[in-house]
């Protein structure tokens, strides 16, 4: 979708879906704090390229959160539309470039970085 704002913060807690024990929800008993700062990179008319920054890692924490504000993950048939208006995508458009952890036995900061696979590339190419 076409987020309105230039950069936003979720903050709601995440858990296993009340319903549906394959999804996470917003809207679970027993959720956990859940925060994603996100912010628009490019604007495609009916779609918007963000970054997104995690204050906490929950399960599917993205792809809940941007579905709980009315914009789903572009290829997301599980917390989005089902069917998907692009023809070879590969799941949804989720992809990290960069991650950053704590060894936990040497104490030494590893960060990896990855750049985007050839669909997501594509799928930039053609919205533009």
């Amino acid at each position: 979708g076409n987020i309105k704002e230039e950069e936003g913060t979720v903050n709601a807690p995440i858990g296993r879906h009340p319903t549906d024990r394959k999804k996470m929800s917003i809207h679970a008993k027993n959720a956990r704090k859940a925060i994603t700062h996100y912010k628009v990179l490019k604007r495609f008319g009916d779609y918007t390229y963000i970054q997104c920054k995690l204050e906490t890692g929950r399960t599917h924490q993205i792809r809940v959160h941007m579905a709980s504000i009315g914009h789903p993950l572009l290829g997301d048939q599980v917390y989005g539309p089902k069917k998907c208006p692009f023809s070879k995508l590969v799941g949804q458009t989720l992809h990290a470039r960069t991650l950053g952890f704590i060894h936990p036995r040497t104490n030494e900061y590893i960060e990896v970085n990855a750049p985007l696979p050839d669909y997501f590339l594509n799928l930039l190419e053609k919205l533009n």
